[in-house]
Order: structure tokens, then C-alpha cells, then sequence
């Protein structure tokens, strides 16, 4: 074999090396992207409102004993009012172990959801939270209360407030939350990237207006 072949032959091998390890980052790039779109919303997310055009999706993994998901709270109902079914709107949940109440608060929310009262559920937490709030106490009678004011079988709550199924659906969100990279509560992303701006309604919908624009 002569020199200018077997150069010839090893620029070959080294090009050929470059492509398939371009090829092969590439699908790496794709299957993580892929990985964390699923992570943010499954299937089984709540949403309190879907867009038509699905263009515009704010996701927030929140905890309801928090005091920071309470102060933005008001801004966020505020948004959902103004955008409605412009924009899609998940819920996930974070709940934080430091927090007594947040898993029992998670749980109402989720026996609530499978009565189809999610919403009514997260907006009684929330306008209520300075009164169940980090009690050392649990805080679970008090939201056997609010299911009775929502006209919920309240057997049947208990029963799924009780379940492993419902426990593993929260644990499921908390999961997906910290394979995003979630640390704390309120942490939202738009249109699958976090959000690091000020979790207020001019913090968001400055994002959310930047998103329906684009």
C-alpha cells in the first residue's frame, strides 16, 4: 500500500469518525429533549386551561403549604383570568418535606382531581393557606372539611386521600420536578424552559406575551 493511499485511507477514517460522533451527540441532544418535554407534562397533568393551538404552555410545580407559591398565587389567577384558554396551564406537585402539611394538602388535591374538583381544590388550599399553614398539627380534618364544602363523596375521598395510588401520583410529579432540576417552589417553565424570572404577573406575563408573539 503506498503512503498517499494509506493517508488518503486515514483522513477517510478520522472524517468518517467525526460524522457518526456527530450523529451519535445529535440523537443524545434529541432523546434528552424528548426525555425532559415528557418530564414536564404527562398525560395525566392537571390542566386548568389547554390552548387550541397549544402554543403557549406554562407549567408550575408548586407546593401548597409554601408561602412563596401563595404570594404568587393571586398573579397567576390573575394571568389565567386574562390569557383563559390562550395559553395552557399545568400544575405539578412539589411538595416540600419540611413542610408539615404539604403532602397531606397534596393528597386533598389529588382525591379532589379524581372527583374532577382539582381546581376548586388548589383554589381552597390556596385561599386558605394562612390558617392551615405550618400547624405542626395535621391539617388532614380540615381538608376532609373543604371536600364536604365541594360536595365530594367524602368515602371516597378518604379512601384515595388513604390510597397508594395517590400517594405514588404525587411522588410521580415530585420526581419529574427534580429530573428538571426543580428545587424549590414556585419554579415554572414556558414552552419547556424555566422560567428565572420574578414569579409575579409582570414577571410572567412578560414571558407568556413574549411567547404568544414569537
Amino acid at each position: 500500500m503506498s503512503t498517499n493511499l494509506k493517508v488518503t485511507l486515514g483522513v477517510l477514517a478520522v472524517a468518517l469518525a467525526v460524522v457518526v460522533g456527530v450523529v451519535v451527540v445529535n440523537r443524545s441532544v434529541d432523546t434528552d429533549t424528548v426525555a425532559a418535554s415528557e418530564a414536564l407534562v404527562r398525560a395525566d397533568s392537571h390542566r386548568l386551561s389547554t390552548a387550541a393551538d397549544g402554543k403557549t404552555t406554562v407549567v408550575e410545580f408548586l407546593d401548597f403549604e409554601c408561602e412563596s407559591c401563595l404570594a404568587a398565587y393571586p398573579g397567576v389567577e390573575q394571568l389565567r383570568a386574562e390569557y383563559g384558554d390562550r395559553i395552557t396551564y399545568v400544575v405539578r406537585y412539589f411538595p416540600i418535606a419540611s413542610h408539615p402539611n404539604a403532602y397531606n394538602a397534596a393528597y386533598a388535591a389529588e382525591a379532589a382531581a379524581r372527583q374532577g374538583r382539582f381546581e376548586q381544590m388548589y383554589k381552597k388550599l390556596f385561599d386558605t393557606q394562612t390558617t392551615w399553614g405550618h400547624n405542626q398539627q395535621s391539617q388532614a380534618p380540615v381538608f376532609e372539611g373543604y371536600a364536604e364544602e365541594l360536595g365530594l363523596d367524602m368515602p371516597r375521598f378518604r379512601a384515595d386521600v388513604a390510597s397508594a395510588e395517590v400517594a405514588d401520583r404525587i411522588e410521580a410529579d415530585a420526581a419529574d420536578g427534580q429530573a428538571l432540576g426543580v428545587q424549590g417552589t414556585p419554579t415554572f417553565f414556558i414552552d419547556g424552559g424555566r422560567f428565572d424570572g420574578r414569579p409575579d404577573y409582570n414577571g410572567l406575563k412578560t414571558a407568556i406575551d413574549a411567547s404568544l408573539n414569537s
